[in-house]
Order: structure tokens, then sequence, then C-alpha cells
């Protein structure tokens, strides 16, 4: 097991308009998932928000792709973070409505949280690489 350290809560920078569908989307999952709902809108609350346009390169949005390390086993992952209705795990499109897509969201590039997965075990997540969708065709 390597050493590793997690920021207790590294910055999230969201999409405004992105944010607005997340506070949207956790609302209306309240009451069949109140703790993801709770988590997703303590993230959206302590968000800086940004137009599309000027969103830092090496932050995760909705359709960026990215590769995060769980720094407890090492092993990685590549996913593309999508809205619930483009969620197809077979083609590692991972739903921003599960405990680790919501982490993911609004994190940077080297950045890492301590977050519960869908066993309830918190892992240590680092991102390792975003590519960005082009937002300006979004």
């Amino acid at each position: 097991m390597s050493d590793f350290t997690v920021d207790a809560q590294p910055s999230i920078h969201l999409i405004d308009t992105e944010a607005e569908a997340l506070y949207d989307l956790a609302m209306a999952h309240e009451k069949r998932a109140p703790e993801l709902a709770a988590k997703l809108i303590a993230e959206l609350d302590r968000a800086t928000l940004y137009p599309a346009s000027v969103i830092p390169g090496d932050v995760v949005t909705i359709n960026s792709e990215v590769e995060f390390i769980d720094e407890r086993s090492g092993h990685d992952r590549r996913i593309k973070l999508v809205w619930p209705i483009d969620a197809d795990i077979d083609r590692h499109r991972l739903s921003v409505l599960t405990l680790v897509g919501a982490g993911l969201i609004g994190m940077k590039e080297g950045a890492s949280i301590a977050w519960p997965d869908r066993t309830g075990n918190v892992r240590p997540l680092r991102i390792a690489s975003v590519m960005q969708p082009d937002h300006e065709r979004l």
C-alpha cells in the first residue's frame, strides 16, 4: 500500500447550467436516495460556478472522460461521466447520480477526495486525467 494524501474538501468547479440541472436531479432523488442527494447537494453548495465557455480544462464535467485512481488499492479506472439517462457501465459511462459519479463531478486533475462507494467503504480517489468535451457545442 502506498502513501497518499486526500484533500479534506478539495475545491469544486462546475458549469453553471450543469449545477442547476444537478440540483434538480438531486432534489428529484431525495426520497429514493437521501444519502446520495445530500452528498451531491453539499458538493454543489460549495462549488465555484463558471459559464461553459470558460470552465478550466482540467475539471471533471458532464461528458468528461476521466481517469481516476483508488489510492488505497492502486486500481485506476477510465470512465465518461454522464447524465443518468446516458449511463451504460458496459461502455464505461458512469452516471453522475452514483456515489462515485457525484464525488468526481467538479474535481480538478490531481485533486483527491475521500468518498464512499456503493458498499459504504470510503475510498481515497485521485483524479489522474481529464479530457473535457467541447462545451461550446453543448
